[in-house]
């Protein structure tokens, strides 16, 4: 096979060839029309960036229905393998088998590939019809944690011989349930929490963002939630003391003005930043979260703007970013070759600045924008769009490529 592997440097930064080899997993149900698309318009914004200069070569890999039927494995180890070699991949939705031994496939990839940053950037783009008076207002980077919180998986059903002995050591620390209880564990522990609140405040510095916000229910839960936003706090003081600035201090010393040059810091409980990012959006930039938190979040923001068609996303380790979008397969409209690609599409932008092609990555914002400002666009959006022209999965990823300047 043609083209170079990535590699890292010592400080895990891409280093990418000229010629990336770049694994793809199509995914289920509608995946194979919207990869179609996405890979013809990810490929012209390369081309059309760079002239010939450099080029994706893309490797199949086997996940989901298909990998099922080939191989009778929804995950096969194969796949994992290839990922962590190749440092950097892209995948389209997955099915989740039903009492096949796996509870997500999607979660299985993060939890295996220990991917502990979820990275959910959600904005509005003009022509979207959406829900609220000035969506515009919304844009956000949120990073979820990945690894904890419910992801971990830790529940026992009511009646069953392990939740009866959880019952039992409870009752021996004084706590009483009522029978019959189905039981979960909440774990969020000091080392992974640190982590994704560190890699948002780097990208939030990186990226000239003004503000991080902490997002948890810490005034309940405050052994788990409140010791995210107490551990996050104390990573600040620790590594980012002389390039940010908490909330309290910001009225302390500076008069409520955040002074030039520094990141302010801030945290919210969870039930007031649904009203905050309603009322007052444009006051948030980066949020850092825990697992269920963010996914609550990120749909709700993701609404806000007109709905999950637009919203890309990124699993980060230290060592891999596998890209994919955050809508489900669709199974009803495969092969018709309908359904909206922008997910896919805005995933791999995601993944071209993350391989440090900017350029690409801009042709493919222009590309988007363009398309939605002609009104050309899928049933998911003509539907809702007085005199939009309909296009078909395919015709859309032509728009896009055709408003590329």
């Amino acid at each position: 096979m043609p083209g170079q592997f990535i590699t890292l440097d010592s400080d895990m930064t891409p280093c990418v060839p000229p010629q990336p080899i770049i694994p793809f997993i199509e995914g289920d149900g509608s995946g194979p029309d919207i990869w179609a698309a996405a890979s013809r318009v990810i490929d012209a914004a390369v081309e059309r960036a760079y002239g010939g200069a450099r080029r994706i070569i893309w490797r199949p890999l086997l996940a989901g229905e298909r990998a099922f039927a080939a191989t009778g494995d929804w995950l096969p180890e194969e796949t994992i393998e290839a990922i962590k070699r190749h440092h950097v991949a892209i995948k389209g939705p997955l099915t989740t088998p039903v009492g096949r031994g796996i509870r997500n496939l999607n979660v299985a990839l993060r939890q295996r590939l220990s991917l502990y940053a979820n990275v959910r950037p959600i904005r509005f783009f003009p022509g979207v019809e959406a829900p609220v008076k000035a969506p515009q207002r919304l844009n956000v980077v949120l990073f979820r944690e990945n690894t904890e919180d419910v992801y971990a998986g830790l529940e026992w059903a009511a009646g069953s011989e392990e939740a009866e002995q959880i019952t039992a050591l409870l009752s021996g620390l004084g706590v009483r349930l009522p029978p019959r209880c189905g039981l979960g564990l909440k774990p969020i522990s000091e080392a992974a929490s640190a982590r994704l609140i560190r890699r948002a405040v780097r990208f939030a510095l990186e990226h000239k963002h003004r503000s991080v916000t902490l997002v948890h229910k810490g005034n309940i839960m405050q052994h788990t939630e409140g010791a995210f936003r107490d551990w996050g706090y104390a990573l600040i003081e620790a590594e980012f003391a002389d390039v940010a600035v908490t909330e309290a201090r910001l009225w302390e010393d500076f008069g409520g003005r955040t002074p030039e040059g520094k990141l302010l810091i801030k945290d919210r409980l969870t039930d007031a930043m649904f009203q905050q990012l309603l009322l007052r959006p444009d006051e948030y930039e980066v949020i850092a979260t825990t697992n269920l938190n963010g996914d609550y979040l990120s749909d709700a923001c993701a609404a806000q703007v007109g709905g999950q068609g637009f919203t890309p996303s990124a699993n980060l380790s230290d060592e891999v970013a596998l890209f994919e979008p955050t809508h489900g397969t669709a199974p009803e409209y495969a092969g018709q070759d309908k359904v909206n690609p922008s997910g896919v599409i805005l995933s791999g932008e995601m993944m071209l600045r993350h391989m440090g092609w900017g350029e690409a990555a801009d042709r493919i914002l222009r590309g988007v924008e363009g398309a939605i400002a002609r009104q050309t666009v899928t049933y998911d959006l003509a539907r809702r769009l007085r005199g939009a022209a309909l296009r078909s999965c395919s015709e859309f990823g032509d728009e896009i490529i055709a408003s590329m300047k």
